[in-house]
């Protein structure tokens, strides 16, 4: 399994996609947002939580075609379900090398980011909290998406029409806990509820995914 991740991460880095893509994307859609808002400070505050964790969602998004697609076009996938290791353990792995190459760098670059909507200080640490308690869980249910679009074409945009309403809970919970703390609310609760999302969604999502797979390699 660890020679499985160092696969997933080499192949990823490699190709230049995961880290560079989404890093790049979430770069640029979080500095048009003071372009089309204006320069005011209080307009930015208000929507800089809710921005920085759409700008995520979307980065997360535009990668997600190649998690299976390779695998698939190669004939590794088939390779892969034959193996000693589980079919649901293949794929959680896959999403796990998904969040490290594409969540992860968010993390580290969004509190420079939050700098220029003009995200009050305090909100800065729940901001980065509730990007790292919810983030997995856009890679893993992204492999949902991925795997019911394998080999289709254009199979990117049915990605995000299939997925972007499952990340609607997510994306709730995780912006109100950076409002209310930019609100001076206790943004406890809404972390606890985005951590305990995201766990139920990473002990449920690889057996629905692998279940997935197997019909499409059929």
């Amino acid at each position: 399994m660890r020679a499985l991740l160092s696969r997933e991460l080499a192949l990823a880095l490699r190709s230049g996609g995961g880290a560079a893509q989404g890093l790049v994307f979430f770069l640029i859609v979080v500095l048009l947002v003071p372009f089309g808002m204006g320069p005011e400070p209080d307009a930015l505050a208000r929507v800089a939580p809710g921005t920085l964790w759409i700008a995520a969602l979307l980065s997360c998004l535009v990668t997600l075609d190649r998690l299976f697609q390779t695998d698939w076009e190669d004939g590794s996938l088939d390779a892969l379900a034959l193996s000693p290791v589980p079919l649901e353990a293949v794929v959680a792995i896959k999403a796990l090398a998904h969040w490290l190459t594409t969540g992860l760098p968010l993390l580290v670059i969004a509190p420079l980011l939050a700098l220029t909507l003009q995200l009050p200080g305090q909100a800065y640490p729940w901001l980065v909290a509730s990007l790292a308690a919810g983030t997995p869980a856009l890679s893993f249910i992204g492999a949902i998406g991925a795997a019911l679009t394998l080999g289709l074409r254009r199979g990117g945009l049915l990605i995000g029409v299939l997925t972007l309403p499952l990340y609607i809970p997510t994306l709730i919970f995780g912006a109100r806990c950076a409002i209310a703390a930019a609100d001076g609310q206790d943004p406890v609760p809404a972390l606890a509820l985005t951590a305990a999302l995201t766990l139920a969604i990473l002990a449920l999502t690889p057996f629905a995914v692998a279940q997935i797979l197997r019909i499409q390699i059929r």
